[in-house]
């Protein structure tokens, strides 16, 4: 009985050092199979105001993951303290089993294992603490379930690597993958965000299935020139000499990676299609990045290679699969053999946050009517009717709107950061330029310290493309603001992007995606956790559409300024081709802004679209239902830093909080006046009251000193815990003694930590 009460008076990790590990490596676990403290995701970054923190408590972490080879994880194991059961953590497990393909699960509170092995035996049961399987008994369990090419594919590593680890979905994309490949599945289809990996996981696919032997010659396609550099010079660099670029329209046999454009081995004559030169049978593995675009149509030109390789195993990399009447991925790769969103990845961390700025012009909503016979300024008769916000720059050109947008974006930046990276994407090429000239005329400064602080970046232009590479580069600050159409929407790795301005219509849902993956990686060495989005065409309602983060959207012909294919295409609204359209050109018509408001990413991964204050409200009253239920909770805990972390982790956000309501508040009083209607009460007022009271007066000079310095950093706002004992080793605490010297002055520490509660207690009173 008495090792029993000891036992329940361990704590978890105790558990874990005395009972559990020892458990798991007399079963033959050796200690680099063994994950302990495994993070599976990063926590989510919650957007603050200009600001953003990342919920820590909202990131999953395994206690156990035991791995029979490195890229193998076969058994989880949650650890509970002996003060639950020996099933307590079974569901936890489970959660995290199923996240990372996992097919084993144990649990254990130090008393024995609970046991739950679907594949075998689907009864949950208990084992002893000696019984626990061995890595060689695990692995027989599982190999039951694959074929010889399955086992040989599992038990081949992965490209090691000092640079890269798998997260915890790409190395469940790369196992499916392998294992549909395995047993003969030849079209395969990944779905996975922008900025999630899609390059990395295929050369890891690749590099498993060459080095095995499963695989012997690999063709990697995709339709722009930068896709291909960055996946050679990157990802792919581990197969050396074995890789090849095909370029000039040269084939070299000799090779066992190649690497390629669509456009460099096809077209429309037979004499270009120089993938002919290969046998139909050359190729093992075909990869198709960024398969959404032209290798979805069966009269595309780019899926005849596909066509012709047919023997091949094909497997499709996208972010936003097509599905429309005429076109889609799913019925040439088939279902997505894995899929990992945006939504998951911005929940999970591994994606940035968006904050959304939506801007109504009035001429946009309302419209403008040219005056009988008018003639726009290059002296052509306007069409009489009223142009909206979707002819806006695409045929109606309002110099007025271009400078009005241009103003709004340079105010911006201006009041936050000019030197964020920026994406503004206009209508059509001319439209880029305009915007262009518009910027530099209102950033002189700026572009008089270096003249490429704005820049077009269109695929009309050598010069734009060159500047690219600057503005992708995270080392390189210019271009900061690059004005595009359609170059920079899709394939392009602008890694520190912080601001996409939204000026052109967008009305498929997959290039949106396309859009807003510019902004979604996260550059915490660059200081970004979270991108902004300026919407000046009211795009961003296409966030509500269930499809946006679902599998299929529809999409319409996604073809690029700069890469088209050589066979010609039906026109569609979003191409970027101004060839036989009408444009007027209209100066002198005033436009203003009618409303502009401000949204953001919310913890269950809506855009906030209520008030800000109820949207608080909201969430506060989830767990405190009443003024005296906070009040309770707020006056139990010491440290009030405790339950703001609390209620910032279930995604209150205080720094936006306080810029709407116009005053520095204590969070205390921030949710007070906000959630309850309690009167404003600042910092300031709050130490003031104090100092009228009789509460000095028990205490000596030094230990009212003491106190009237944190009241003075309280009130400044340099101070959120007056109980941090860390405070006493800072100025201007050290100049008054050691912290051992300012404790005594209070009778010793549990005496000093009574005061503080009091101190606490008097400064947080409610009327």
């Amino acid at each position: 009985m008495a090792m029993n009460l000891d036992k329940k008076s361990l704590s978890e990790q105790d558990i874990c050092l005395q009972f559990i590990t020892p458990s798991i490596t007399q079963a033959g676990w050796l200690p680099e199979q063994i994950g302990r403290e495994v993070q599976l995701t990063d926590g989510q970054v919650l957007v603050k105001g200009q600001t953003a923190v990342r919920s820590t408590g909202s990131s999953k972490r395994a206690d156990y993951i035991l791995y029979y080879k490195p890229d193998l994880p076969l058994a989880v194991v949650e650890a509970k303290s002996n003060i639950h059961s020996v099933s307590h953590g079974i569901q936890q497990a489970k959660g995290y089993a199923q996240m990372v393909d996992i097919p084993f699960v144990y649990s254990s509170n130090g008393d024995a294992f609970h046991q739950f092995d679907p594949q075998s035996n689907p009864v949950e049961q208990q084992i002893t603490l000696d019984r626990f399987p061995s890595p060689d008994e695990l692995w027989q369990r599982y190999q039951q379930q694959l074929s010889a090419s399955q086992q040989q594919i599992a038990l081949q590593s992965r490209y090691p690597s000092t640079e890269k680890t798998p997260r915890y979905y790409q190395q469940v994309a790369i196992n499916r993958s392998l294992k549909a490949i395995a047993r003969g599945q030849n079209r395969l289809l990944l779905v996975m965000a922008t900025g999630t990996g899609k390059t990395y996981v295929a050369s890891q696919i690749i590099w498993r299935l060459w080095k095995s032997g499963q695989k012997k010659r690999i063709l990697f396609l995709a339709d722009r020139n930068i896709l291909v550099d960055q996946a050679k010079n990157n990802d792919f660099k581990s197969f050396g000499g074995a890789m090849t670029k095909i370029s000039n329209r040269q084939i070299d046999k000799a090779y066992e990676i190649y690497l390629s454009l669509y456009q460099a081995i096809s077209g429309n004559e037979e004499e270009k299609n120089i993938y002919r030169q290969f046998s139909p049978g050359f190729f093992d593995l075909v990869v198709v990045d960024e398969c959404h675009r032209g290798s979805a149509k069966e009269d595309a030109a780019w899926r005849e290679i596909l066509d012709y390789f047919h023997s091949a195993t094909h497997l499709g990399l996208t972010a936003t699969p097509k599905q429309d009447k005429e076109v889609s991925n799913l019925d040439y790769f088939g279902q997505p053999v894995y899929t990992y969103t945006l939504k998951q990845g911005i929940e999970d961390g591994f994606l940035a946050p968006y904050k959304v700025i939506r801007t109504d012009l009035d001429k946009d909503l309302d419209g403008w009517r040219p005056k009988p016979g008018q003639l726009d300024d290059k002296g052509l008769k306007i069409e009489d009717r009223t142009y909206d916000r979707n002819d806006m720059d695409r045929v109606l050109i309002l110099s007025q709107r271009t400078q009005l947008v241009a103003k709004q974006l340079t105010e911006h930046l201006q009041s936050t950061d000019p030197m964020q990276k920026t994406i503004i994407f206009c209508e059509d090429i001319d439209h880029a330029e305009r915007m262009r000239v518009a910027l530099v005329n209102l950033n002189p400064e700026q572009v008089q310290h270096n003249a490429n602080y704005v820049a077009r970046i269109t695929g009309d232009q050598t010069e734009g493309k060159l500047l690219l590479d600057n503005f992708i580069d995270p080392e390189n600050p210019y271009p900061v603001i690059a004005t595009t159409s359609r170059l920079l929407d899709t394939g392009v790795d602008a890694q520190t992007c912080k601001i996409i301005v939204l000026d052109q219509v967008v009305s498929s849902t997959a290039r949106f995606k396309q859009i807003i993956g510019r902004g979604t990686r996260l550059k915490e060495e660059y200081g970004k956790l979270y991108f902004t989005i300026i919407d000046f065409r009211n795009i961003t309602q296409l966030f509500a559409d269930p499809d946006f983060d679902g599998l299929p959207v529809g999409d319409e012909d996604e073809t690029d300024e700069d890469q088209k294919p050589e066979r010609k295409k039906k026109l569609k609204p979003d191409t970027d081709d101004t060839e036989g359209r009408v444009k007027y050109h209209v100066a002198g018509v005033d436009v203003f802004v009618l409303a502009q408001r401000v949204q953001y990413y919310s913890l269950e991964g809506e855009l906030i679209t209520e008030s800000l204050t109820d949207y608080t409200r909201q969430k506060v009253n989830q767990n405190y239902a009443s003024l005296q239920d906070f009040l309770h909770r707020w006056t139990e805990e010491d440290r009030k830093e405790a339950v703001v972390q609390e209620l910032e982790q279930q995604g209150v956000l205080f720094e936006a909080l306080a810029e709407q309501v116009g005053r520095e508040l204590d969070p205390f009083d921030l949710i007070c006046h906000v959630v309850y209607d309690q009167p404003a009460m600042s910092r300031q007022e709050r130490v003031n009251n104090i100092r009228h009271s009789s509460y000095f007066t028990e205490y000596g000079d030094l230990a009212r000193q003491v106190l009237d310095a944190l009241l003075n950093k309280y009130a400044d706002g340099q101070l959120s815990d007056l109980s941090d004992l860390q405070v006493l080793n800072v100025s201007p605490f050290t100049q008054m003694g050691t912290a051992l010297e300012i404790l005594r002055a209070f009778g010793g520490r549990p005496n000093y930590q009574q005061a503080i509660k009091q101190l606490q207690q008097d400064l947080y009173k409610v009327a």
